[in-house]
């Protein structure tokens, strides 16, 4: 078996990587990183790590990406600097300048466990993973928003055209502006082939009647619960997911959907980063 590819939100998670806090996240300044508050490290390491044992609970073999990452407090959700695909890595360019050099650091880590580079994206392209959705196999939704761009979407579908990937421009909301960090997957998680958790008042019209044409059923989250993160949610398995505490009603909601549900406490790691479960993965091998 082939030791990578991930081009699926839902099947079985095999490989992933992780980075745990360290240094760098815990003297983040919140008002230059845009935390809510300063993470406390000894705190954030602990739950990081039962983060990290309801991975492997699940089966996943977990890999480190301890690299030096130096002043690099947002290095530890390494879902958005690369992209891995069943021909290899895509290094992307983050929109965030404060996270520029991490694309290329956490490309050398996969390129150690076996995964070849497949391209590289080039100024002014930008893309972060958080805006890239694979809905099949085949079809990657990639949000336009101020962290992936117009040049970042192009880049991408130049990449990805001779392995029959099609490309879905998906625009996103202002939010709160360019300082903010509002991704795709801040709206939208799949946790099976026709299930999506979803934050309505955000999703884009054209993508939500895409994924109902698609035969897609939604678990709705409420205003409430959109702060805590709960449309981040980690499917390590077809409805079999792991997600922020603290967000009931999503919980029930997917959970009535014939959801195994398990949660992790994220007060530093998640709440005060902005960053929930997938941020904090960067799948390296699915399977069905």
């Amino acid at each position: 078996m082939t030791p990578y590819g991930s081009q699926s939100m839902v099947a079985r998670l095999r490989t992933v990587v992780v980075r745990r806090p360290d240094a760098s996240f815990a003297v983040a300044d919140p008002k230059r990183w845009g935390y809510t508050a300063k993470p406390d490290l000894r705190a954030a390491q602990v739950e990081h790590d039962a983060f990290v044992a309801l991975l492997r609970d699940s089966g996943v073999d977990v890999r480190l990406h301890d690299a030096p990452q130096p002043e690099r407090a947002d290095a530890i959700f390494v879902h958005d600097p690369a992209l891995v695909t069943e021909q290899g890595t895509i290094v992307l360019r983050m929109g965030k300048e404060l996270r520029r050099g991490e694309e290329a650091s956490l490309g050398a880590a996969l390129e150690k466990i076996g995964v070849p580079t497949l391209g590289t994206l080039r100024a002014p392209a930008t893309a972060e993973g958080g805006d890239l959705l694979w809905i099949r196999p085949d079809w990657l939704a990639v949000g336009q928003g101020f962290r992936t761009n117009a040049d970042g979407l192009g880049q991408l579908r130049t990449i990805l055209r001779p392995a029959g990937v099609r490309i879905e421009a998906v625009d996103l909301p202002y939010f709160r502006g360019p300082e903010s960090c509002l991704h795709l997957m801040s709206l939208i998680s799949l946790v099976d082939e026709d299930l999506a958790v979803i934050y309505p008042r955000f999703l884009p019209v054209p993508l939500w009647r895409l994924l109902k044409e698609e035969g897609f059923d939604f678990v709705e989250v409420p205003d409430d619960e959109f702060d805590r993160m709960a449309p981040n949610v980690l499917a390590v398995a077809p409805r079999d997911c792991i997600m922020l505490e603290g967000n009931p009603i999503t919980q029930r909601g997917l959970e009535g959907a014939g959801c195994r549900v398990r949660t992790y406490r994220g007060d530093e790691i998640s709440l005060k980063a902005e960053g929930g479960a997938t941020c904090l993965t960067r799948p390296v091998l699915r399977t069905d």
